[in-house]
């Protein structure tokens, strides 16, 4: 299944060390995490591969839910090696070969103020299995997207570097704009003008032959998988840039793509209606998907250690 449809989640949910029903992970409706989206959350992938099923990217993602639990004063009890070995747990026990899984950190009930020392902590971590984010085909194809009436925050309003569940109201007002007017994915401007990043991925487009992509701004989230393209396309030889990119350029580039943990590495085939390139996955943006999936689903070679095996 992809970002559509109702979703089949798996029987298992792990919740502060335990187990509990799919049907039964429930939060009350007075919780901080309803009231005032106290909450934030990780986007991960367990890919079947050759060796068994494996997570990618596990410690850095669960470092980063740590780093946004910080930000938000909401430190979970539990250490990333716990949390880590949870994970594997979980998705052993729901018996899934390749999955996404959201650990998600949450004030629960307790106070109703904006003081939240009564709201005590929960931490889950659900999984299930999903398919290419975007849709069926738009690995290969590449996406539909507009440049979206709604600016990303501007820097010290809200920390877009921390993965909170407030930030994506923003992300849903984007990609419900890009659908009415018949676009798969919405590009957000910065406050000042400039590209920012995707309704929930960042950035890339390919000028010259240069890889080139957003600089980190504080308008947008240090994807893992951004920090992914750009170590492979270094592997790869590539020239890469980080630099202010001015709306224009998305209209010039010969290739553009999407990165995210959920969306891969997904072309795209046009912006506000004018074609990038020649209307497909260009070369650069095939190479560095294909090296990104072999890496991801253990078919070649792992000189960071990215991958982490069920065992």
């Amino acid at each position: 299944m992809g970002s559509t449809g109702k979703l089949q989640g798996s029987p298992w949910i792990w919740k502060d060390g335990d187990y509990v029903r799919w049907e039964d992970a429930t939060v009350h409706v007075m919780s901080l995490a309803v009231q005032f989206a106290a909450s934030v959350f990780e986007g991960i992938r367990c890919y079947e591969t050759p060796n068994g099923p494996a997570v990618f990217r596990l410690h850095d993602h669960l470092k980063r839910l740590m780093t946004s639990s910080r930000t938000y004063r909401m430190q979970p009890a539990h250490t990333i090696a716990e949390l880590s070995d949870a994970t594997l747990a979980t998705i052993r026990k729901n018996e899934l070969t390749s999955c996404y899984v959201r650990p998600t950190v949450l004030r629960g009930f307790g106070a109703a103020s904006m003081h939240p020392e009564q709201s005590p902590i929960e931490t889950y971590i659900p999984m299930w299995p999903w398919g290419a984010y975007l849709g069926e085909g738009a690995l290969e194809k590449g996406v539909d997207v507009c440049v979206s009436s709604w600016n990303r925050p501007a820097p010290n309003t809200i920390p877009s570097g921390a993965k909170s569940a407030g930030n994506y109201i923003l992300s849903a007002l984007m990609v419900m704009e890009a659908d009415s007017h018949g676009y798969t994915e919405a590009i957000g401007l910065g406050p000042g003008g400039l590209v920012s990043e995707g309704s929930g991925q960042n950035l890339f487009m390919v000028v010259n032959g240069e890889v080139v992509t957003p600089i980190l701004d504080g308008t947008s989230l240090s994807g893992i998988t951004r920090h992914t393209v750009l170590k492979i396309a270094e592997e790869l030889g590539l020239t890469v840039r980080e630099q202010l990119v001015p709306r224009e350029m998305l209209y010039g580039a010969d290739e553009i793509f999407f990165t995210g943990t959920a969306s891969e590495v997904t072309p795209i085939r046009s912006v506000d209606g004018l074609t990038v390139g020649e209307g497909r996955r260009g070369p650069v943006t095939e190479r560095i998907q294909r090296r990104y999936l072999e890496l991801a689903r253990g078919e070649g070679p792992d000189p960071w250690g990215w991958v982490t095996y069920l065992g």
